[in-house]
């Protein structure tokens, strides 16, 4: 590679409605271009109103990509972070015209999902695949390979775990039960070779052995209406079995998400909040990474890996 020549990285998520009129066509993305029913707009702006009104994910990525860029220039690399976006602006394909309009010719494409999913990373990936056809050889882009046991991933969540910890009376933490959550997938992607959830386990292994001794348990959330088996147990499963053995502080981990959106700030700030209080407990949830300085050196890492 000419080390004269910018470099590109293009930082990759899921995306999130800027506002809340943007609530529809971003849901109508998400359904492959089908118009999403009335009444599940309405459902789904009134959580946004919630949040505030939009997903701070576009803004959280913006300031993500400027972090990973600045400690790149600071190594001393020649170039340049975007994020690009499978279902709202910047898309992903908006996103590698900038890098060709700016004279990028070689391009990293880093995952902000850090465990593969065809229906995450593998949807990225072939985002770029039908850009790059249209973009008749201007630009090469490689896909950085999964980090979900890189160590300053995993350090970064043991950060936000202690955080978390230690918001709890000293003398209760021992007893503080674990529940590391992660998006719920149809089964029969795994079935077909996805290996999300082997990566997802490899990660709270990590974790767990990073931290020490820990009460842990999975939960999945957010599981879509498709057909067919999903993953389980669901994280109200795992809040009911705690509760009915007398466990009641309940620390959540977001373990599978690496940016605030409405599935950390809806999904498990208002609604599994609210479950688990009806269940008398006391429950608190960690922060997401968002910006975190030990997972922004690990995304240039990363990148900079694949150069």
């Amino acid at each position: 590679m000419d080390n004269n020549k910018p470099r590109g990285v293009l930082l990759m998520a899921f995306g999130g409605p800027d506002s809340l009129k943007a609530v529809e066509p971003f849901m109508t993305n998400i359904m492959g271009g089908r118009k999403p029913p009335a009444e599940l707009v309405a459902k789904v702006a009134e959580r946004y109103k919630l949040i505030g009104g939009k997903s701070p994910l576009p803004e959280i990525t913006r300031d993500q990509a400027k972090a990973v860029e600045d400690r790149l220039k600071a190594a001393g690399e020649n170039c340049r972070v975007l994020v690009g976006m499978r279902n709202w602006h910047p898309f992903i394909g908006e996103a590698l015209q900038q890098m060709v309009a700016e004279g990028i010719e070689q391009v990293v494409g880093v995952s902000l999902s850090p465990h593969y999913s065809r229906v995450s990373t593998g949807a990225y990936a072939q985002a770029i695949d039908r850009e790059l056809s249209r973009l008749e050889g201007k630009l090469q882009v490689k896909i950085a390979k999964d980090w979900f046991d890189h160590p300053l991933f995993i350090e970064a969540l043991a950060e936000r775990v202690n955080e978390a910890l230690a918001g709890f009376p000293e003398a209760m933490r021992r007893e503080v039960q674990v529940i590391f959550s992660a998006h719920s997938l149809p089964v029969s992607h795994i079935q077909d070779g996805d290996p999300y959830v082997v990566q997802l386990q490899t990660t709270i292994a990590a974790l767990v052995q990073r931290l020490g001794v820990l009460d842990w348990h999975l939960g999945y959330q957010s599981k879509g209406a498709g057909q067919g088996v999903w993953l389980g147990p669901e994280v109200e499963e795992v809040l009911d079995t705690l509760a009915s053995q007398g466990k009641y502080n309940v620390l959540l981990v977001p373990v599978g998400f690496t940016c605030d959106h409405i599935e950390t700030l809806y999904d498990l700030d208002i609604a599994i909040r609210e479950y688990a209080r009806s269940k008398g407990m006391n429950f608190a949830r960690a922060m997401a990474l968002n910006t975190s300085p030990k997972f922004m050196e690990a995304l240039a890492d990363i990148a900079r890996r694949e150069f």
